[in-house]
């Protein structure tokens, strides 16, 4: 009789934290305005993921990495290909998060942005991937609300749940392909793209 497979590793991405690894793991993390990457290879299973919370740091740079930011978490990630021989044209790029969180209320209803911190994430990460010539395959960003995301090393498949809250309404994900959803971005998906505004 076959041996059953074994259970993946189950990791937490906590803000600012990056991962690489290997088949046989499963990455959770929770993103509001953040921005999460993931990077996946399809032949040898190996990838990572971080968890962006400012574009860039202010003032000057430290001597050690930080995940924090977006080009110190590119860093990061090339570090990691070139210890596996590997380079941006090999991997399936997706993009995720940069969701508004704080929202304020002036007279005749009308909503306007207390933060753009999202967009600024988004735009530094999508400037980032560009300049290293990664090819993005799937995207999901901005819009109201956090986003909880799943990613599989073992075939590179990403499970968003996102979930928006404006106005003091929390409206659970269901399956649908509407602004609340919960769906499978798959390991070699090309060209799909969801973007809120």
């Amino acid at each position: 009789m076959p041996l059953a497979s074994p259970e993946p590793i189950d990791v937490f991405l906590q803000p600012g934290d990056f991962y690489f690894g290997e088949a046989g793991t499963r990455i959770r993390t929770l993103l509001g305005s953040c921005v999460a990457i993931t990077l996946w290879h399809p032949v040898l299973h190996i990838g990572g993921i971080c968890h962006i919370m400012l574009p860039e740091r202010e003032g000057r740079a430290q001597r050690h990495l930080d995940g924090r930011y977006a080009d110190e978490a590119m860093a990061l990630f090339m570090r990691e290909l070139k210890a596996t021989h590997t380079s941006p044209q090999d991997y399936v790029a997706k993009l995720f998060g940069g969701g508004r969180m704080y929202v304020m209320r002036r007279p005749h209803a009308k909503i306007i942005k207390a933060m753009d911190i999202g967009q600024r994430n988004i735009a530094a990460a999508r400037k980032l991937l560009h300049q290293h010539g990664f090819c993005v395959a799937a995207e999901h960003l901005a819009g109201d609300g956090h986003r909880n995301v799943i990613f599989d090393l073992s075939r590179g498949d990403v499970w968003i749940r996102h979930v928006e809250q404006l106005q003091n309404f929390l409206n659970a994900g269901t399956k649908t392909q509407g602004g609340n959803d919960v769906h499978r971005m798959e390991g070699c998906l090309q060209h799909r793209r969801t973007t809120h505004r």
